[in-house]
């Protein structure tokens, strides 16, 4: 097992690679360690980056008119952090904050290593696509989620989708990820604790 086998993994789910083909991939990626609480992305600043997460939690949020901060992703282990909104494509500054909770370990891809990769390898783009058109679908989910479904059933999904992590994340984040108060997850969590 290498150092890239997680990644290689990851990628695979999609599209069928030869070796050669993840060589290349692999040779494109640069290895990162930081500390708990290392800010990977400012508002303000152009995002440079898709990161891929072997190991540790990190968090992307933005900051509300109120100064509230607002949790779009909690992420742990295989899992790709990134501001794939304007800020990675069209050269403009990011809206949204990305921050290590624990100590971590990543894979960075670049925007100019990406289309090395496109070029030298080419079905990694059909890859990628694949990936872009999941992360929309789960994105999509995530706001039919926070509209429709009740404050209770938002928490219960949240369980179901990071069963053996949820107790990583601190339970401000989980409920500005959810889009409640800190108080009222605690009611929620006693009401389902008693059933």
């Amino acid at each position: 097992m290498t150092v890239y086998s997680q990644i290689n993994k990851n990628i695979s789910r999609y599209v069928s690679f030869e070796k050669e083909e993840l060589e290349i991939f692999n040779s494109l990626l640069e290895h990162k360690k930081t500390v708990k609480k290392t800010t990977l992305l400012r508002a303000g600043e152009q995002c440079s980056f898709e990161a891929f997460l072997i190991k540790g939690s990190a968090r992307k949020y933005y900051i509300d008119a109120n100064g509230a901060e607002v949790i779009l992703q909690l992420a742990v282990e295989d899992a790709w952090l990134s501001d794939i909104s304007f800020s990675m494509y069209e050269d403009s500054p990011s809206n949204v904050f990305i921050e290590t909770l624990e100590d971590c370990e990543f894979f960075i891809f670049s925007p100019e290593s990406k289309e090395s990769l496109f070029k030298k390898a080419p079905r990694f783009e059909r890859a990628y696509r694949i990936l872009m058109e999941r992360h929309l679908a789960v994105t999509q989910n995530r706001l039919f989620e926070t509209i429709a479904k009740t404050a209770t059933d938002k928490y219960v999904a949240f369980l179901e989708q990071y069963p053996e992590h949820a107790n990583r994340f601190a339970q401000h984040y989980i409920a500005s990820y959810l889009g409640i108060s800190p108080e009222f997850l605690s009611k929620i969590r006693n009401k389902l604790a008693r059933l």
